[in-house]
């Protein structure tokens, strides 16, 4: 795993972005950092509740301030959040594969977000025996894991 992606699954806080009426919430990466003890936040806001728990309008009604975000929404909305994550002062930014867009990757590195693009973070937190195991497999292959 390269060094930047490693460094993003060392922070000990997260938002996780989505936004459920224009597609299903990342559960994947909601539930795998949770199962590593970490303090993650849904925020959706089109949800009230993901998978139990409150689920937060924006990332300025979160209860504490997070290290990092992860970021899968229509693409049309990336820019937006990235931008949100940098006025609160969030410096770790995943964006899903294919969500990203110049402009968004342009705001990051304007405002000094590291910003992490390209790939799919649940390829990371998934178990090996599972599809995101198998895309891990073929992304190493192609050595861009």
């Amino acid at each position: 795993m390269p060094a930047e992606y490693e460094r993003f699954f060392d922070l000990s806080s997260f938002a996780v972005v989505g936004r459920s009426e224009a597609k299903p919430f990342p559960l994947l990466s909601y539930r795998g950092l949770k199962s590593r003890g970490k303090t993650v936040y849904a925020v959706d806001p089109s949800a009230a509740a993901i998978d139990g728990d409150t689920a937060y309008p924006d990332l300025r009604a979160l209860p504490k301030p997070v290290e990092g975000v992860i970021i899968e929404v229509p693409k049309e909305e990336t820019r937006h959040w990235v931008a949100a994550a940098a006025d609160a002062g969030i410096g770790d930014v995943w964006v899903h594969m294919g969500h990203e867009t110049p402009e968004s990757v342009a705001l990051a590195k304007e405002r000094g977000v590291r910003l992490r693009t390209g790939t799919c973070a649940v390829m990371y937190l998934a178990p090996t025996l599972s599809y995101h195991g198998v895309h891990k497999a073929i992304m190493k292959l192609m050595g861009k894991y």
